[in-house]
């Protein structure tokens, strides 16, 4: 009975996940598609052919955001670990505000917070460089990452730790093979969600790229307000392609690591 609903619940995940790319899927291939046929009525292969050419620059958009997407992700990683180790394991004055802080960019819409990074970045020569897209990235990414390491580390143990360093273990050993294996699932989850929201950044790209850094979203968003269903369709797949990607193999790497825990367990 169990594993009826079990795969009854796997099941509504993926026609939810892939229900909605179906039509975008058939919109790809379609010239002429109009009420109240349910199929196009005319095929064509010009959106592919549309993307495939230079000028339309989702090759430009798709390196951008992949690159942009890493960097954030990887900075993330950097800032998140140490940040969300502290608050999860550390009581300090001041904890509460550092927590509040955290969440002022999910709870400040973007635009507003971008307007004000806007000016700084201006006087720092940040604005329509990579950089400046990047760590505007991070202000959304990093409470995420906090939030989502903070609860790996409040359920981790030190003890393994400690035991490595009484051992003669240096600083860097003890991360490599005893925090970092310990954490890898939360840092894997984690790290999906900032990839993620990088990835899908539209208004902070433009404001800060200004035009100069071209991301996926920055060339998917004119043909959505546009007249071409199609070629937005094409664009939309090759913009979602990663992220099922992305959430596939982490599926399968938390099913691993699942597997490991429990043979562990039996042992």
């Amino acid at each position: 009975m169990w594993k009826f609903f079990r795969w009854l619940a796997v099941a509504s995940i993926v026609v939810a996940v892939v229900a909605p790319i179906i039509p975008q899927i058939i919109w790809s291939f379609a010239h002429r598609w109009l009420f109240p046929a349910l199929l196009p009525t005319e095929w064509s292969l010009q959106p592919w052919q549309y993307i495939l050419s230079p000028s339309s620059r989702v090759g430009e958009g798709f390196v951008n955001s992949l690159a942009i997407a890493l960097v954030v992700s990887l900075l993330a990683i950097v800032v998140g670990i140490p940040t969300s180790r502290a608050l999860a394991l550390h009581q300090f004055r001041g904890k509460e505000a550092v927590e509040w802080l955290l969440m002022v960019p999910i709870i400040v819409p973007g635009i507003v917070s971008t307007m004000g990074i806007h000016q700084v970045f201006i006087r720092l020569q940040l604005t329509d460089t990579f950089l400046g897209v990047c760590l505007v990235h991070l202000i959304p990414c990093i409470p995420y990452m906090v939030l989502v390491m903070s609860s790996v580390f409040a359920n981790y143990g030190t003890d393994l730790e400690d035991t490595a360093r009484t051992l003669g273990a240096s600083p860097f050993q003890v991360f490599r093979h005893v925090t970092l294996p310990g954490i890898f699932p939360g840092l894997l989850v984690a790290t999906l969600f900032t990839f993620l929201i990088s990835w899908s950044q539209y208004v902070t790209t433009l404001l800060i790229g200004g035009g100069t850094i071209i991301t996926l979203p920055i060339v998917l968003f004119p043909f959505i307000a546009g007249t071409s269903s199609s070629n937005a369709a094409a664009i939309s797949l090759v913009f979602v392609a990663p992220a099922i990607l992305m959430l596939i193999l982490t599926s399968r790497q938390l099913g691993r690591e699942s597997a490991v825990m429990g043979g562990f367990g039996r042992l």
